[in-house]
Formats: C-alpha cells, structure tokens, sequence
C-alpha cells in the first residue's frame, strides 16, 4: 500500500508554502528581467529559472516526497538521478522563460513555452521518481500519467503568462498561490498514478541508494538558503518599477541628446523622425 501523506498535512502544506515561495522570488525576478536591458535582463531571467525551476517545483517536489512511504519497505534514493531531476526542473523553466522573452507574450509563443517547459516539469517530476528505489515493482497508471502531463503543460503555461504579465502588488500574490496550486496538483496527481507491489513479510529494504534523510535533507535546505539568499539580492536590488523609471530616463537622455546633435547640425536626421 502506498501512502503519500505518511508525515500527515505537514509535507503537503510544507512543500506547498515552499513552492509558493520559489515562485513568488522567480516572478519578483522576471518582473525585474522585463524592464532591463541586455545581460542584466539575461540575468535576472536566470535567476527566476533557478528559483522557480529550483524551490518552487524541484524543491517542493521532494519536501512532498518526505511523506511518501510503501508499506513493509524502506525509501532509498539515487544521488544522480535525485540532482538531475533538479538541474532539469531548472533548465526547461528559463527555456520557457527565454521563449517568451524572445517570441513575445502572444498565443503561440504561450502555447510553445507551456508546452515544452510542461512537458520538461512532467521529465522531472517521473525522473525524480525514477530515483526512487522502494525495492518491490513500482508500476504506473498511464491515463492518470497523461492527467498529470496534461496539468504540468497547462501550469505551465499560466506561469510563462503570469510572469510576463503580473505588475502589481495583489497580481504577484495572486499569480503566486495560482503557480503553488498548480505545482503541487501536478505532483500529486502523478502520485497518483503510482502502483507498488503489496509486501508480506519482513521490511524490504533496497540494496543501493541513500536513505531520504541523508540526501534530501542536505539538498533541500541548500537550495532553500540560495533561494533565500537569492530573496536577500532581490530585496537589496532596484524594484521593477525603479528599473523602469532608470530605463526611461536613460530612453530620454539619449533623445535629448540626439536632439541637441541634430540642432548642431540640421544635415543629420533623427532616427526619431
């Protein structure tokens, strides 16, 4: 029997308010990305990939799996498998991330960005369980996978929407719990699709791996802290609005001055005209 709220509300609730907060810090980070220039706007989208691919999914994918246990065994992980899971999660996010930037918010950059970071979240999220190792056959419902395929593109897909469009103070929160809810139903309902063999008998104990305590501790409080740290830089840095108003300003500078070289000299045209 397979129970995945072995610990109660407190994984679910946990991983929940985590994902919450990778992906509040990913969009304060990509709002930042959308009124900066160049590698500073390249930056910023990176480090929204990291937090949202990093805390908001990676993170609160494996705080979920604390509560995941299969009567009669013993919950071993592959070290690997568990950090390529989280390299992953980070990686399709900025593709999708770096797929709006570059196409623009219309419907099928949307709907081309949802689709693979969807698809590279549903990746993760079956590679992650790839590293787990129960020590029984673990076996999958596949309509049930679909479901969860289907929910991780659409998740998807409203995040990509609302990192690109959320500018308010009540948008970001509202935009933030919309992103928790959708990461963590996407999970749930892959859980879900999990089918384990019925143990009798003694504990099942797998022959290779770590157990959850030895690798998922140390890996989730140091993406954590970097997610922290990562809020500390977002929190000491110009806000989106300030970012936007330099921008301006540095736009009507260089107006102006292309302005006063036109009067200099009225053989030159302004590019504005």
């Amino acid at each position: 029997m397979i129970d995945h709220f072995a610990l109660g509300w407190v994984t679910p609730v946990l991983s929940f308010l985590l994902s919450c907060a990778g992906c509040a810090v990913g969009l304060t980070c990509t709002a930042r990305a959308r009124v900066s220039r160049g590698a500073a706007s390249t930056g910023w989208l990176a480090l929204g990939a990291v937090a949202i691919g990093g805390t908001g999914i990676w993170v609160m994918h494996f705080v979920a799996m604390l509560g995941f246990h299969v009567r009669g065994t013993e919950t071993r992980y592959d070290v690997a498998l568990t950090v390529a899971s989280g390299l992953l999660a980070i990686a399709v996010v900025g593709l999708g991330l770096f797929i709006v930037r570059a196409a623009g918010v219309g419907l099928g950059a949307l709907i081309g960005g949802g689709v693979v970071t969807g698809l590279g979240i549903a990746a993760m999220h079956y590679l992650g369980m790839r590293a787990v190792d129960v020590g029984v056959q673990v076996t999958y419902d596949l309509p049930t996978v679909a479901v969860s395929v289907l929910v991780g593109i659409v998740a998807a897909t409203a995040g990509l929407w609302l990192s690109a469009k959320v500018r308010t103070l009540a948008g970001g929160i509202g935009a933030t719990l919309v992103m928790g809810v959708a990461v963590s139903g996407m999970h749930y309902t892959g859980m879900a699709a999990m089918r384990a063999e019925v143990v009798r008998g003694g504990l099942v104990v797998p022959d290779g791996g770590v157990t959850a305590s030895a690798l998922l501790g140390p890996l989730i409080i140091g993406v954590t802290l970097s997610t922290i740290l990562l809020l500390v830089v977002v929190g000491v840095a110009p806000s989106a609005k300030e970012l936007e108003a330099q921008e301006k300003f540095k736009d009507w500078q260089e107006r102006q001055e292309r302005i006063r070289q036109e009067a200099a000299d009225p053989r030159r045209r302004s590019v504005l005209r």
